[in-house]
């Protein structure tokens, strides 16, 4: 598959050097539907030869698009395959079923396996001065069920789902405003759509190519029926107090794109979900409409069904080693390695290592927003953060728990991107327990007489550091830690709780500290969004309430109230809006500086490689190559339909 870049012309009809820089941000792409100049004739697919031959379905010609997306197996070490097979895989909770999503990647825009941006779904997508986008659909391009997948599909949700005040009460999502302002949206034809702003957005496609993506469509035919406008029988139902919830309730519980849970619902992803909650199992079948094929005229995925069984976390990793997966990287922890390793002859699989492509393995949060006020002023002051830091052993962290082959660093990118510098991985990262019995006793927290320091208000300082509870690599860390910091006077206790509660009282303010991975890219470049690095959303554990505040646009959360905090904010928004790469980059290069600084998030170990268990039989697997969620999808970028059992 190739891409061919499209001219980008001013007023003038001339390109000016910012349309230049934006055509190269944004990614001006068209792809190109065949492989080579001889067409490809599409061969029928094993699995559904019979449906075929009884008239349940059309033939392989007539289900794909007119243009299908070619993939090219050639020069990347892997070959075409054969189709057929099931793949087992493993999930801690029923919820992971939506791992189908992220690890299908079927986006209109994704990420190859550098890291670009290229057509999926799309034919073809052209951006003009980084703000107006026009995008061109796959004539003949079905879902799943057979019906069309036409512009009908963008227009229903943008006006009859985020523009509705029932289903969509805080407006259209962020990623579609640009300050504060939605796009105008155009049906240019039945395969054409443009969407434009006044101002550049460059959050719009990488947030269409994420791992949980913007889905700025729906599958219209099916949802219709769900909604007031289309069905009267349904506003009559409520009207009458017959309907046991609300229509907007049901039809969001019916648009569940990325939880898919919704065997009903219509998909793209190169497999389907036949199997509704509650269960224990989820099988997922081939679409027979998935709009992509090898050079040989293969439909894929190659691989037939997907099957994930739903296990306890904390047994995942001996299920694996006994077999029980054929592709494994979920709830897998380094530590487990030398157990798969030890059993891989015996139930014939690799272990391989993947790079982790995180800015820290392993990091504490601190939260600024604690309800506490005496705990909220002393987790703000600068100094106890960075006493924090210096107290922990890294060199013997890495060691004990990793043998030596973790990164000793900060919170921040990675060597492997063009961002990085040392500076920003060792600031404040060496372990001083001299500097930081210097830092605590300048602010004033003395020892008791069991050598815990106290609060200013007598309190003896203990920090209770809260996980997940998924995972004893956790634990072991934080004992490590536990070690050096009663050294400066500091006593810890671990609190694990499941993953939900453990968030829940994180935003609600009842947490001193967490513990989490550092920062989702670590790869990044300067013409990727540094918005993990301001307070942009609930999620981030060290200031969820100033994220909240963010993401409400003030409606909910609290305003940030530290300066450089609220200075990451305003870098944040001048990234934005700024028209070259080398303010993109001084603008990147700052925000790490006071990330390093602030130790805002204090990373422990970054670079810890990821083990991945694969069947000996299951072929085109990326021997090395790197696992991150966004961007990358974990195993999505690796492209899990070219997938193959020999």
């Amino acid at each position: 598959m190739s891409a061919a870049r499209i001219p980008v012309v001013d007023a003038r009809g001339s390109m000016s050097a910012a349309a230049q820089f934006l055509l190269v941000l944004a990614l001006v792409l068209c792809a190109a539907s065949r492989v080579g100049a001889q067409p490809i004739h599409p061969v029928e697919t094993p699995m559904l030869r019979d449906d075929v031959a009884a008239g349940k379905l059309p033939p392989v010609s007539k289900r794909l698009p007119a243009t299908p997306r070619v993939v090219s197996l050639d020069g990347e070490g892997i070959g075409p395959g054969k189709q057929g097979g099931t793949l087992n895989m493993l999930i801690g909770r029923s919820r992971d079923v939506r791992m189908l999503v992220v690890y299908g990647y079927s986006r209109l825009v994704g990420y190859d396996r550098n890291l670009e941006l290229v057509p999926d779904i799309l034919e073809g997508i052209e951006v003009s001065e980084g703000r107006v986008f026009t995008m061109k659909l796959r004539k003949g391009h079905r879902w799943s069920d057979g019906n069309l997948f036409t512009a009908e599909d963008f227009r229903y949700y943008w006006e009859d789902v985020a523009n509705n005040a029932e289903l969509s009460p805080a407006g259209p999502p962020r990623d579609m405003l640009v300050d504060g302002e939605p796009p105008k949206f155009e049906i240019l034809d039945e395969t054409t759509v443009r969407y434009t702003w006044l101002k550049p957005n460059p959050d719009f496609l990488p947030r269409i190519a994420g791992a949980s993506p913007l889905f700025i469509y729906r599958p219209a035919h099916y949802l219709k029926r769900f909604h007031k406008k289309y069905n009267p029988k349904v506003a009559d139902a409520e009207k009458d107090g017959k309907a046991k919830r609300g229509w907007a309730a049901t039809h969001n519980k019916q648009d569940n794109m990325y939880q898919f849970d919704n065997p009903k619902l219509p998909t793209l992803e190169p497999w389907m979900n036949t199997t509704a909650a509650p269960t224990e199992r989820f099988v997922a079948v081939r679409n027979p409409y998935f709009h992509r094929i090898d050079a040989q005229g293969h439909q894929l995925p190659y691989i037939d069904r997907v099957v994930m069984s739903v296990a306890e976390s904390k047994l995942i990793p001996a299920k694996t080693g006994a077999g029980d997966s054929d592709l494994q990287a979920r709830d897998l922890q380094f530590n487990n390695y030398t157990f798969l390793k030890q059993s891989e002859k015996r139930n014939n699989y690799r272990t391989l290592l993947w790079r982790a492509g995180t800015g820290a393995h392993f990091a504490l949060f601190p939260n600024l927003n604690v309800n506490d006020p005496v705990w909220r002023k002393v987790m703000r002051d600068v100094r106890f953060r960075r006493a924090l830091s210096l107290a922990i052993d890294r060199p013997l962290v890495n060691q004990v728990l990793y043998f030596g082959l973790a990164i000793e660093s900060n919170n921040t990118v990675l060597p492997e991107s063009p961002l990085f510098r040392s500076s920003y991985q060792q600031r404040w990262a060496k372990y001083d327990r001299k500097a930081a019995l210097a830092l605590l006793d300048e602010m004033g927290l003395k020892r008791g007489l069991d050598g815990v320091r106290r609060l200013p208000d007598g309190r003896p300082l203990e920090i209770i550091v809260e996980t997940a509870g998924e995972t004893s690599e956790q634990a072991d860390v934080l004992e490590l830690i536990r070690e050096t910091w009663r050294e400066v006077g500091i006593s810890v206790f671990t609190k694990p709780s499941q993953r939900e509660v453990f968030r829940n009282r994180i935003f609600a303010g009842e947490t001193l500290m967490s513990v989490w991975s550092g920062m989702e890219n670590g790869i990044a470049t300067p013409e990727m969004s540094p918005d993990g690095l301001a307070p942009t959303s609930q999620q981030q554990l060290q200031w969820p309430k100033w994220g909240q505040y963010y993401e409400t646009s003030g409606r909910s959360g609290e305003k940030p109230d530290i300066a450089e905090a609220m200075e990451l904010g305003r870098l944040n928004d001048a990234w934005r809006n700024s028209t070259s790469h080398e303010e993109r980059e001084r603008i990147w290069h700052k925000m790490l500086e006071i990330q390093s600084e602030q130790q805002f998030v204090i990373g422990v170990v970054s670079g810890v490689p990821q083990p991945v268990v694969r069947r000996n039989t299951l072929m085109n697997v990326p021997e090395k190559t790197f696992y991150s969620w966004d961007p990358g999808a974990h195993f999505g970028v690796h492209r899990p339909d070219t997938f193959w059992f020999k």
